[in-house]
C-alpha cells in the first residue's frame, strides 16, 4: 500500500516497528550554488586540457564568487544542513584544491619535471589539510579570521598569475627555453599558496560584514568605483588584490607580535591537553 503523503517525518531511531521512516530531503537553492561552483572547477580543468588557460582562470574566479554565495544564501533562507556543509567542502576541494594544482602543472610546472609535480602535490595536499582543519576547528576559531590562507584565495594567487601571463600573450610556458624564469615563478607561487594554507597565520574573513546594516553613501560610491576599476582590466586588478590579501595575513601576524597581542585565531582556553600547540 502507498504511504500517506501527509505523514510527518520520522527519524530512524524513533520510528515505530513496522513504520517506514521518511527520508530527509535536500535543500535545492544553496546546493545549486555549490554545484555551480563545482562546475566552474571542472570547466577550468577541461579548458586547461585544451590549452585555453584564460578560460580556466575565469572558471576558477567564477567558482569563487559562487562559493562565497552558497553559505550566505543558506543562512538568509534558513536552509543550512549537514549535507550542504559536506557538499561545500567537496566542491572546494575540487575547485580550489585539485583543479588549480592540475592547471598550473599543465601550464608551467611540467617543464620542471619532478619538482613540478611535487609543487603541485604540495598545493593539492595543503588545500585538503586546510579544509579538513577548517571543518574540525569551525567551532573554536575566531569568526573574524581564517586560520591560514583560505583555499579560494590560494587558487586566485595561482590562477591569477596564469591569467595575467596569458592575457599578455605568453604561451607554451612549460616548453619555451626563454620562459624558464616564469616556470620558477609559478613554482614559487604554488608552494607559497600551498604552504600558507596550512599555517596558523590569521587572514581577515570579512564574515563580520553585515549587508543588513545601513552604511554611509560614500561606501556605495566606493563599491561602484571598485567595480569600475576591476572592469578596466580584470586579470591585473584581481591578481593584484589577491596578492595583497595573500600577504596581509603575515602583516597582521607581525603587527600583533610587535604589539604583544595574541596571534592565534583559536578562541578557546589552553587548559585542555587536546588543544596543546593550537595557540602558537
Amino acid at each position: 500500500m502507498n504511504a500517506d503523503l501527509n505523514e510527518p517525518d520520522v527519524d530512524l531511531d524513533d520510528a515505530p516497528t513496522g513504520v517506514r521512516p521518511r527520508r530527509k530531503g535536500i535543500y535545492i537553492l544553496p546546493n545549486l550554488f555549490t554545484l555551480a561552483a563545482l562546475f566552474g572547477g571542472f570547466y577550468a580543468v577541461v579548458m586547461a586540457m585544451n590549452g585555453r588557460f584564460e578560460q580556466s582562470a575565469i572558471g576558477i574566479f567564477c567558482a569563487m564568487v559562487l562559493d562565497s554565495l552558497d553559505g550566505r544564501v543558506a543562512r538568509m533562507t534558513n536552509t543550512q544542513s549537514a549535507f550542504g556543509e559536506q557538499m561545500d567542502s567537496l566542491s572546494d576541494m575540487v575547485s580550489f584544491g585539485a583543479a588549480p594544482a592540475l592547471i598550473v602543472y599543465e601550464w608551467a610546472l611540467r617543464g620542471l619535471d619532478k619538482l613540478g609535480w611535487i609543487a603541485a602535490f604540495v598545493y593539492c595536499s595543503g588545500a585538503a589539510l586546510r579544509l579538513a582543519r577548517f571543518n574540525t576547528n569551525i567551532s573554536v576559531v575566531d569568526k573574524r579570521y581564517f586560520q591560514g590562507l583560505p583555499s579560494p584565495a590560494a587558487a586566485a594567487l595561482v590562477l591569477g598569475l596564469i591569467w595575467v601571463a596569458d592575457d599578455q600573450g605568453v604561451r607554451d610556458i612549460a616548453t619555451a627555453p626563454s620562459l624558464h624564469w616564469l616556470r620558477w615563478l609559478s613554482f614559487g607561487f604554488t608552494l607559497y599558496a600551498g604552504l600558507t594554507m596550512v599555517t596558523n597565520v590569521p587572514f581577515y574573513s570579512f564574515k563580520d560584514v553585515s549587508f543588513k546594516r545601513t552604511v554611509p553613501f560614500v561606501v556605495i560610491v566606493a563599491i561602484a568605483l571598485g567595480f569600475a576599476v576591476i572592469s578596466y582590466h580584470p586579470p591585473t586588478v584581481l591578481f593584484s588584490v589577491f596578492v595583497a590579501y595573500g600577504l596581509s595575513g603575515y602583516l597582521v601576524y607581525a603587527w600583533k607580535k610587535f604589539k604583544g597581542r595574541p596571534v592565534s585565531v583559536i578562541a578557546t582556553s589552553t587548559d585542555e591537553p587536546d588543544e596543546e600547540g593550537l595557540h602558537r
